[in-house]
């Protein structure tokens, strides 16, 4: 398989080294070379099977438009754009692709967002709710695009929306912490990610799983078929 990685950061230097490994070709492109998408022509990305997107919350929307132009397929693992999800579901399904998103493809925190899911139903038997993140000084967006999954996963679970607070620190790579609290106890939910490489390895398994396919999915919906 051939990989287009835009954002040469860290997180993308980890993805190319994860494609290496699981036997792929890549190649990285930088943004002084694609500003607001102009580098992803049909012509440039015919021989690339998945573009995989870890840019900014400023580049990635026309990233993403110039994508499906193309009619190429895509994992995107950049949040902050998540205001066009609408606007960006329907330039994928017209143009007959395959998109993968998430705001955390690793496997151990889509796999927390399911143990929230069950520890839901407090949320409407006494216990109050709040959701803190924490992410290293660079991060632009705030709250982070996880700490938005885990409000969106537990309303939808139960109807019901909590605060979330965010916090810069040093070099964190991301903790996210849900924490129920009652009369009587207090339960504290809580991810903590050691490395960039569980994202990168994660969205190259979701760029695997995407060739072929066409349609508009979050990983956390497809994670367990990896």
């Amino acid at each position: 398989m051939r990989l287009l990685l835009l954002g040469p950061g860290k997180t993308g230097s980890l993805v190319a080294e994860v494609a290496r490994e699981r036997g792929h070709q890549s190649r990285i492109i930088d943004v002084d070379v694609n500003r607001d998408g102009a580098w992803l022509t049909p012509e440039h990305l015919r021989d690339f099977d998945v573009v995989i997107d870890f840019t900014s919350p400023e580049a990635v929307l026309a990233n993403i438009e110039a994508c499906m132009r193309a009619k190429k397929a895509m994992v995107v693992g950049t949040t902050g754009w998540y205001g066009e999800m609408a606007r960006i579901r329907k330039a994928v399904e017209q143009s007959g692709t395959g998109f993968v998103f998430a705001a955390n493809f690793s496997y151990g925190v889509n796999l927390f967002f399911q143990v929230m899911k069950a520890a839901a139903p407090a949320l409407t038997h006494g216990y109050s709710g709040h959701i803190t993140e924490i992410h290293h000084i660079h991060k632009k967006d705030a709250p982070s695009g996880t700490a938005v999954a885990m409000q969106r996963v537990l309303e939808q679970a139960v109807g019901v929306r909590l605060d979330i607070s965010a916090e810069r620190e040093g070099e964190v790579t991301g903790t996210h912490t849900l924490e129920l609290d009652a009369a009587g106890d207090r339960i504290v939910l809580t991810h903590e990610a050691k490395s960039r490489r569980t994202f990168a390895e994660g969205a190259v398994l979701a760029a695997e799983w995407i060739v072929g396919k066409t349609g508009f999915y979050d990983f956390k919906d497809i994670f367990g078929q990896l």
